[in-house]
């Protein structure tokens, strides 16, 4: 028969060196690497440029945020209710530039109050919670003129180590599922790998960017590795509950935004409150 090996009942394509299987392991490598070639550029030119640039970046990424998560809720970013997510998002960021950050969390439980009330969906006042306290986490880290350029630079880089060392690891090892009911692509193997990953990067970014102990910027940029992958989970759980596999198309190879950022938007706000215990200009591994 066209198509198929002598006798092993199975297409030619499947048995030749497992080739077809590598591929298909593979096969999102290159829309990752070059949506990644094009966005990390971006997102670190405005980290280096100062806190005006990163906040109009930020509130790009805020706007972009809200309208795939009210659109997940099957509701109408532009028009009630869904457009309370965005408005009270922006506007709590907007409070957090003025380095007004309890103001800001006052704003956005408020918010997810009107949300919950103007919709009657639990979803939307996640929502407006789940976004908006990363984004005023990574606006109000970049806020300080003394630490802000390197502890953001540093979160940023740890959570792509992160992910980069567990897509590695993930692919290349295999083995026992981490959590099969939420994510039946990941593996233990991956998470150790974007752990270590995470840890090695962040060592040597912290020695780059302010000298500390040793091993005390593994330890912290550890810590914020773990809080990426559990991002990563809990994305994956969100996308189960609502019944998708990708939150929006906006990023070839990585779907929408909220798949692209899903270790930053929980990372972030683990960084903040770090930052907010040891206090303003100071590095988050010092």
């Amino acid at each position: 028969m066209p198509g198929a090996s002598v006798g092993s009942g199975r297409a030619l394509p499947e048995t030749i060196n497992g080739r077809t299987g590598q591929t298909k392991q593979w096969g999102d490598l290159r829309k990752r690497a070059l949506s990644a070639a094009l966005l990390a550029p971006t997102a670190l030119a405005c980290i280096w440029l100062g806190a005006d640039a990163w906040t109009a970046l930020m509130a790009l990424a805020a706007g972009g945020l809200a309208y795939e998560w009210v659109a997940l809720c099957g509701g109408r970013p532009w028009r009630m209710p869904g457009l309370v997510v965005p408005v009270v998002v922006l506007f709590a960021g907007l409070i957090a530039v003025l380095d007004r950050e309890r103001w800001a969390l006052v704003a956005l439980a408020a918010g997810a109050i009107v949300a919950g009330l103007t919709s009657g969906r639990r979803a939307m006042v996640a929502g407006v919670l789940y976004v908006g306290l990363a984004s005023i986490a990574l606006v109000w880290l970049r806020g300080d003129n003394a630490s802000g350029r390197a502890n953001v630079l540093f979160l940023v880089v740890v959570v792509w180590a992160s992910d980069i060392g567990a897509y590695a690891a993930g692919r290349l090892l295999g083995g026992r599922k981490l959590a099969p009911a939420i994510s039946p692509s990941k593996t233990w193997s991956g998470a150790v790998g974007g752990l270590l990953a995470a840890m090695l990067i962040g060592e040597a970014a912290g020695d780059l960017l302010a000298a500390a102990s040793m091993g005390r910027a593994a330890v912290v940029a550890g810590l914020l590795g773990l809080a990426a992958q559990a991002g990563d989970l809990l994305e994956s759980a969100i996308k189960r509950h609502f019944g998708v596999k990708d939150s929006g198309r906006l990023i070839p190879g990585h779907g929408g935004l909220l798949d692209r950022l899903d270790g930053l938007l929980t990372a972030a706000p683990a960084a903040a409150a770090l930052a907010l215990l040891l206090g303003r200009g100071v590095a988050l591994w010092q």
